[in-house]
């Protein structure tokens, strides 16, 4: 019990955390997901306009392709008791002119993943999403681009797998890599299934 109390406390003082507010136009919404029963931890880059909307995480068109990838419904991915869903950054960023949204700041990883991690002892399977999560996590494992660092995933088992954003911005990437959806995208789904059964 004192476990679980600590944890909710800590996921209450980050969805209260305040570190960024007049960072950007809009008010911070810190958006997580995290029991000490989760089994699977899902690590992404930051929210998006849609999930500052919702306040759910991965209620978006990269959290459909996500959970297909999985092979996860709404329900099981949903799961708070087995499923952990925690960004590099909590809160979205905003949105570059360029197209697509700007990079989360480092002050929150940095403020709240130390925090957040050991309180987690059931997770068995953790998923890096895109680049910001494989260089906090893999450390030397992490290779030069994130392209290299999903190519290189059996390195990084039996803790981690390294996944692209699934963003529709790499929909080009995964038709150039046929290997991720014949090679990769079976071990993904297996090693899911297996953490949430608790039997791996």
């Amino acid at each position: 019990m004192a476990a679980t109390d600590d944890l909710a406390a800590v996921v209450a003082a980050a969805r209260a955390c305040r570190i960024c507010a007049g960072r950007w136009p809009h008010a911070p919404r810190p958006v997580l997901r995290a029991t000490t029963t989760a089994r699977l931890l899902i690590v992404g880059q930051a929210p998006g306009a849609r999930v500052q909307a919702s306040g759910l995480s991965w209620t978006d068109a990269s959290g459909d392709r996500l959970r297909q990838w999985l092979g996860l419904d709404r329900d099981a991915f949903y799961d708070e008791d087995r499923v952990a869903l925690v960004s590099m950054g909590f809160c979205f960023p905003g949105t570059d002119p360029k197209g697509g949204d700007y990079p989360p700041p480092r002050i929150c990883a940095d403020t709240w993943h130390p925090r957040l991690r050991p309180l987690l002892p059931g997770i068995r399977l953790t998923l890096l999403v895109g680049g910001l999560a494989q260089a906090y996590y893999l450390g030397q494992r992490r290779q030069p681009s994130v392209a290299q660092t999903v190519a290189a995933w059996r390195d990084c088992l039996p803790d981690f797998l390294p996944l692209p954003h699934p963003s529709w911005r790499n929909t080009g990437w995964l038709k150039r890599n046929p290997w991720f959806e014949a090679e990769l995208l079976p071990v993904l789904r297996a090693r899911t299934a297996a953490a949430l059964a608790g039997d791996a």
